[in-house]
């Protein structure tokens, strides 16, 4: 009986101790619930560090509701000018905290509150922006005490009042009176609901303003693309934004900078004349013995040449792409062997050959030749028959194909100038013989990468060759000893069709059934360009965090869209396989494309609209050309 007894106080003590136990979880539990709310409170709870109060995603909102003006900093741990400018910003804290009333001075860590950073544009560090009644304004002056409480005081005045848009707002009614009489003005074609316009939106006000101070001054104006379809039909807007200049009512594209001094001073040099006048011979001898580039010159008898006026107004159209020069010297007439009247096009000495001629000469009849005439000399002659492509023209000069690029040590400065020449003689040799398709040489080390791709990087050869032909194919000649002979035999295999392209690509997938359909450079074209069906395509990199947030919602579009038999929902790592057709430019992350199954070389790109599911159905429903599913259902 006792040992029974001493079992029962042992049970009863073991119960008891599990009750104990119990109750110490649940106020476990409780304390972590407690503390998570205490991170909670900590979040919304207005901190102050050294006067300057500390603002983030939570608080912030709660603090500036109902605030005339709040004086705020965003700025990055890291950031160098934030750290340097962090006491100055410390005294301005201190001198506004004593103005009557008051003035709040905040920071807000913009890698820590990305939504704030987002929401007010914040793209540099330290930004400074003053919230007036819960409007920002951008400050952009000096960082300093003075020059910023000054601004702060001024703003808070009861009687201040933002400036007028210096940015012209143009309409169908007002357009024509406002463009046709300006010597220069740019133009920019928006839509509201477009992030890019809302990014650049700031910037081209900044340079409005600065650049209508100047004498005389260059105007900015903008469009709202969605209200005047009629303007965006007549100017061919496919975009947002776009900017075209215009002068005296005739467009050009713009293809700037999009912020405030880019702008700036790209205006400034756009308003100026598209030739520039040259009066000394020793210019042209100095173009042609150091220039490095096409030299074109206009030879005249003066202004009043109506010539002249022509040569102008085609200048215009290219100033983007070519430099002009123009001269009224008869000196420089007789260097040339001219008459005015003359468009010359030549090359500088250094790619001048034997195989081509010295200069080009178009006569500027006033009764039959037209600015069309004038372009057409002008880009016809603009590359020399083995020119160097390198990567500061390669865009505007090399965009042709197909196009042969052999690649060594190219240097034309005077120790290595003989060297170079030497292997460019060899490639003249071939290109004489193949018009019909642009040579050029390439320094090695520019093109390094280009020469991986190519799988040339080992190849042990002082000099590799590739052809890069329309549709973002290349085929790379075999490592061999390099002379005039194996550089015909692949070019002549090449205009045959014997060559096999090469493409980077990553393996093709074995499993493939996914909602979303992994292209790689070998499927590119059997998938993407398949007449059979629409694609839905998105160019990604892997390490692009706007590609990471939106691969859940593109996951959720292809399970959308999964039974659609002709319709492909794909993505496609453009950072490890190659896009093989230039109709697909990838040049930012994540880029997206619908390709129509009957208009594959004219695929939709995917800009302006939120990357979620509401409006990359909208756009799929929007260009597909054959859905089972009906809108409602979508």
């Amino acid at each position: 009986m006792r040992q029974r007894g001493l079992w029962v106080l042992l049970l009863v003590m073991v119960r008891l101790a599990a009750l104990v136990a119990q109750e110490d979880g649940r106020e476990s539990v409780i304390q972590e619930v407690d503390d998570d709310d205490d991170d909670e409170d900590n979040d919304s709870e207005v901190k102050e560090e050294n006067g300057v109060l500390v603002l983030n995603d939570t608080n912030f909102d709660i603090f500036t509701a109902g605030k005339d003006i709040v004086l705020l900093e965003f700025y990055a741990p890291w950031c160098g000018h934030c750290k340097q400018f962090a006491p100055e910003y410390e005294k301005i804290a201190k001198t506004l905290k004593e103005n009557d009333p008051p003035i709040p001075v905040a920071k807000i860590d913009a890698t820590a509150a990305t939504s704030l950073a987002s929401r007010f544009d914040v793209s540099g560090y330290p930004t400074i922006k003053i919230l007036k009644k819960g409007q920002a304004i951008d400050y952009d002056g000096s960082r300093t005490e003075d020059a910023i409480v000054a601004k702060v005081k001024e703003i808070s005045d009861p009687s201040w009042t933002p400036p007028p848009e210096a940015a012209l707002v143009l309409t169908q009614d007002n357009f024509d009176d406002v463009v046709k009489d300006a010597d220069i003005i740019l133009v920019e074609f928006y839509a509201p609901w477009c992030g890019h316009c809302k990014r650049l939106a700031p910037e081209y006000e900044k340079a409005a303003q600065e650049l209508s101070k100047r004498t005389p001054p260059i105007p900015l104006a903008k469009v709202d693309a969605t209200a005047e379809t009629e303007l965006a039909k007549k100017f061919d807007v496919t975009g947002y934004p776009t900017l075209k200049i215009f002068r005296k009512g005739k467009p050009y594209d713009y293809s700037g900078p999009r912020e405030k001094y880019g702008i700036v001073d790209y205006m400034i040099e756009q308003a100026g004349p598209p030739s520039k006048q040259i009066q000394a011979t020793k210019q042209v001898q100095e173009f042609l013995k150091d220039g490095d580039d096409v030299i074109i010159i206009g030879v005249f008898s003066g202004e009043t040449d109506e010539a002249y006026q022509l040569y102008q107004e085609a200048a215009n159209s290219l100033r983007e792409d070519y430099k002009f020069h123009h001269t009224f010297s008869s000196d420089i007439t007789k260097l040339l062997k001219l008459s005015p009247g003359k468009l010359v096009v030549m090359q500088p000495e250094k790619f001048q050959s034997k195989h081509e001629p010295k200069i080009h000469v178009l006569d500027l009849k006033q009764d039959s030749t037209d600015e069309s005439d004038i372009k057409e000399h002008v880009v016809k002659h603009a590359l020399p028959l083995v020119g160097h492509r390198k990567p500061s023209n390669d865009a505007k000069r090399y965009a042709k194909r197909p196009l042969v690029v052999v690649y060594y040590a190219v240097d034309f400065s005077f120790d290595y100038r003989v060297a170079t020449q030497y292997w460019r003689g060899k490639v003249l040799e071939v290109a004489k013989d193949f018009p019909e398709y642009v040579f050029a040489v390439s320094d090695e080390e520019d093109y390094s990468s280009e020469i991986k791709d190519l799988g040339l990087l080992e190849s042990g050869e002082d000099v590799n060759v590739a052809i890069l032909d329309e549709g973002g194919k290349k085929y790379a000649m075999e490592p061999e000893e390099f002379d005039s002979d194996s550089l015909r035999q692949f070019v002549l295999a090449f205009k045959k069709g014997k060559l096999k392209p090469i493409v980077k690509s990553q393996p093709v997938p074995k499993n493939n059934k996914g909602p979303v359909k992994v292209i790689v450079g070998k499927t590119f074209d059997t998938i993407i360009m398949d007449p059979k069906n629409d694609v839905l395509i998105e160019f990604y990199a892997p390490w692009c965090g706007h590609c990471k947030k939106l691969e859940p919602v593109y996951t959720e579009l292809g399970k959308k869209y999964k039974n659609e038999k002709n319709l492909i929902i794909a993505k496609m790592d453009a950072t490890a396989n190659d896009v093989t057709n230039d109709h697909y430019k990838v040049e930012g992350f994540p880029t997206i494309y619908f390709a129509p199954r009957d208009k594959k070389n004219n695929p939709i790109k995917f800009e302006g609209g939120d990357r979620d599911l509401e409006h990359l159905s909208k756009f799929i429903e929007e260009h597909a050309t054959k859905l089972s599913r009906t809108k409602e259902e979508l």
